[in-house]
């Protein structure tokens, strides 16, 4: 008998069937361990996260074969590839717009909007990531401009401590994220 079930998957896959949640990570120890000692090795990786270095290997492998990590020549440094820079940058742009949506617009704690961010922010697609920022961008712009001018409705703030108002596009945004800390962390130092 003849499958007759549809095929309903689309030409944009969703991040989180690219990635998993700890792959992400591996990625963003790469990233913070070559930005903070200028090189990242198997050994730190697996310091960084808290595992052996088996599994840091047998993960990496697999990045590897996805082509967003590649070893440096004539080393074991890791360097991630131009499409495992691009994933950084996006998860470091979901986090922080989660992070601070959570804590400033929720009012959540710290601790909590830094634990939800970080398991929600890989599974955030390109398009939903840049309607966030879009929409916190026009919640606190206007908020910021109605509290300046005294207008703004009691019980009504949709303020944050993120600068986004410095921001023009999402992907000017994006293009700002370094390292593994929020980005307003970053500026404030």
């Amino acid at each position: 008998m003849a499958n007759t079930s549809k095929d309903t998957t689309t030409d944009k896959k969703p991040r989180e069937a690219e990635l998993s949640h700890s792959m992400v990570h591996y990625l963003l120890a790469i990233h913070k361990l070559k930005e903070e000692k200028g090189y990242a090795r198997v050994t730190d990786i697996a310091k960084d996260l808290g595992l052996t270095k088996g599994s840091v290997s047998t993960a990496l492998n697999n990045l590897k074969k996805r082509n967003l990590v590649k070893e440096e020549d004539d080393t074991k440094f890791l360097l991630l590839t131009d499409n495992g820079h691009d994933e950084v940058h996006k998860t470091l742009t979901s986090r922080t717009l989660l992070y601070y949506f959570l804590k400033d617009f929720v009012g959540v704690s710290e601790e909590i909007a830094e634990k939800d961010s970080c398991m929600i922010e890989h599974l955030l697609s390109e398009e939903t990531s840049t309607k966030f920022f879009e929409f916190m961008k026009t919640l606190s712009c206007s908020c910021d401009d109605l509290a300046k001018s005294g207008k703004l409705p009691k019980g009504f703030n949709f303020q944050t401590t993120l600068s986004l108002c410095d921001y023009k596009t999402a992907e000017e945004f994006m293009e700002g994220q370094k390292g593994d800390t929020y980005l307003q962390e970053e500026k404030d130092a």
